[in-house]
């Protein structure tokens, strides 16, 4: 299977996906069957690595892919980028690690699912040959679904100090999922709390904040693809806003198809006559089209970098995050303005294609990559000269 070959087969299940998002939101999570269809795809295998079947794809397909299905079912986007996210990042860990989640795959259907909750919120006690770890992890979206579990926690010295941030992996066995999912957007993500009650990790099941942010993980021993020399920050953020994004132009199109119906408006004329909403058709096309190819340049500039075999400067990761956060921003304003001209119908409870992008959009827009002005002000230190440390660099 070529990496074309999986974009082209995530299309065709588009319409499945958009004519099944209203039962995906009214579930709550994903249907079994949209996940089975996604499999079939290949859609799981984009960003994993060669030796365990998958496809180590130009990132540049991953995002397209992602930006197919948001327009077609936010959630199902949402959803599926943070998998497609998760198979990159368990590519970092020891080799060990990587051969015990694909030990757990069926044969076949690419690798196994992986959820994630990196917030350190965990209760971390090192061990001989690993760790105990214990606690609550919130917005875990596809929980429901996945085998395995990554998820961040502080591990602390002798006089209590952090001493050191780490993303554990744990598998099905040793955590729960709580269901607490009931939001106004993004419903059909399922992103419930995952709890852990004093399971033990070995240390090939873990990895530090430190070696991901600087490129240097023992993955890389066994992948030597340059998809996964990318810095984790930007294969995140990334796919985060990408996602948003294509719930917009999604919406977008929906509204532009409605608007040429002869329906009245409360100003007396058809939305299609009214030049007024002429104009936030067209600026909100053009807010889409700005995120959406910035968020492609720099991804391809990064994915440049990663082939020549280099490291990306401070600036670039930079611009990366800057533009990544923007992006986010761009669409929430896109479906501002098409709401501006649709009355209220869309935010009727359950409401329409544009309600639910809505709905989406402001629920994506909390996540913690989308915060603005912590994004811009990154960039701005970096721009002046000045330190800037930042995990999401």
């Amino acid at each position: 299977m070529r990496d074309e070959d999986v974009l082209a087969a995530v299309r065709a299940l588009a319409p499945v996906l958009r004519r099944r998002a209203a039962e995906t939101e009214e579930l709550r999570r994903l249907p079994a069957a949209s996940v089975a269809e996604l499999a079939g795809t290949g859609f799981f295998r984009l960003l994993a690595p060669r030796r365990h079947g998958g496809l180590a794809a130009d990132p540049a397909v991953f995002y397209a892919a992602v930006h197919e299905l948001a327009r077609a079912c936010g959630s199902t986007g949402w959803t599926a980028a943070a998998f497609g996210v998760h198979a990159w990042y368990a590519a970092q860990l020891d080799a060990r690690a990587q051969d015990e989640v694909r030990g757990g795959a069926e044969p076949g259907t690419g690798p196994a699912l992986i959820c994630s909750s990196h917030a350190p919120t965990g209760t971390v006690t090192a061990v001989d040959g690993g760790f105990r770890l214990s606690g609550r992890w919130h917005f875990s979206a596809g929980c429901d679904h996945a085998s395995w579990a990554l998820l961040g926690g502080v591990v602390t010295g002798p006089d209590g100090e952090p001493v050191d941030m780490r993303t554990f992996l744990v598998p099905r066995a040793d955590y729960r999922v709580d269901d607490v999912w009931d939001t106004v957007g993004l419903r059909g993500t399922g992103s419930n709390d995952v709890v852990v009650d004093d399971a033990f990790v070995p240390a090939h099941r873990t990895l530090g904040y430190g070696p991901v942010t600087a490129l240097r993980c023992p993955g890389h021993e066994v992948n030597p693809e340059p998809v996964f020399r990318l810095p984790y920050a930007a294969v995140f953020t990334t796919a985060v806003s990408t996602a948003l994004v294509g719930i917009a132009e999604g919406a977008h199109e929906h509204h532009v198809t409605a608007a040429r119906v002869p329906v009245g408006t409360p100003h007396g004329r058809r939305i299609a006559e009214d030049p007024f909403a002429q104009a936030r058709i067209a600026r909100a096309a053009s807010e889409i089209d700005a995120a959406r190819l910035q968020l492609a340049r720099n991804m391809t500039d990064l994915y440049a970098v990663a082939r020549a075999g280099g490291t990306p400067d401070a600036a670039l990761r930079a611009r990366v995050r800057r533009d990544q956060a923007l992006a986010t921003e761009r669409a929430v304003t896109a479906v501002d303005l098409l709401l501006a001209d649709a009355g209220g119908g869309p935010l009727r409870s359950g409401g329409d294609v544009l309600g639910r992008a809505w709905r989406d959009l402001r629920t994506g827009r909390g996540q913690a990559a989308n915060d603005v002005e912590r994004a811009l002000v990154l960039a701005g230190r970096t721009a002046l000269g000045l330190d800037v440390r930042d995990p999401m660099l």
